[in-house]
């Protein structure tokens, strides 16, 4: 992947993110792939390495981010896509998340219009867990790996369902706020650690 990136991640202690670590190690596993990651939503890529030296960390902790109250991470259904890095994913929806992804285009693309048209028509706000060169996984498949998702705790229902599912969703279907970080994505997969945090 092109330059570096910045990810949200689950607040740090939330229950979600020892959850969702575990089932992408799980998945690997199953599929047979070597790729463990951590668990994210990207909110954009392309970062030049040059844009954010010779200080990463104080580049991130300047950059202007929407407050935790205005980013929202709701866990989706399962999907799969002909792309290594979206071989399986949770869809998340747009609205609590395009802030976030707004300001974090903009360091890529200063024009306004540009980062809209970006936002439209290129970013496929997920959080994956597969990376893989296999096929697309087929919608049987998917079914059941919802199931095996949910029967691990983890809700995937973005948003949908009544009060009690809500108060459920609010802990392990999705999260508030969270940790975005800086990764050099440019480097082998297996060396994508941050090399920047900050809590929103």
């Amino acid at each position: 992947m092109p330059g570096s990136s910045l990810w949200l991640l689950p607040p740090r202690g939330h229950p979600l993110d020892a959850a969702l670590s575990k089932l992408i190690a799980e998945t690997a596993a199953q599929f047979g792939s070597p790729h463990t990651f951590l668990p994210h939503v990207t909110l954009t890529s392309e970062i030049a390495a040059d844009v954010y030296a010779p200080n990463p960390q104080a580049w991130l902790d300047a950059l202007a981010l929407p407050p935790p109250s205005q980013t929202h991470v709701s866990l989706g259904p399962l999907a799969s896509e002909p792309v290594y890095v979206r071989k399986l994913y949770s869809r998340v929806p747009h609205p609590g998340v395009v802030l976030a992804a707004r300001a974090a285009r903009s360091v890529v693309q200063p024009n306004a219009a540009e980062v809209e048209s970006w936002l439209e028509r290129k970013w496929v706000p997920h959080l994956s867990l597969l990376y893989h060169e296999c096929v697309v996984v087929e919608a049987e498949k998917l079914r059941e790996l919802e199931a095996w998702v949910r029967a691990e705790g983890v809700e995937l229902d973005g948003g949908k369902g009544g009060e009690r599912e809500r108060e459920r969703e609010r802990e392990m279907g999705g999260w508030t706020g969270g940790r975005v970080v800086l990764v050099d994505t440019s480097r082998p997969i297996g060396e994508w650690v941050p090399i920047a945090e900050r809590e929103l």
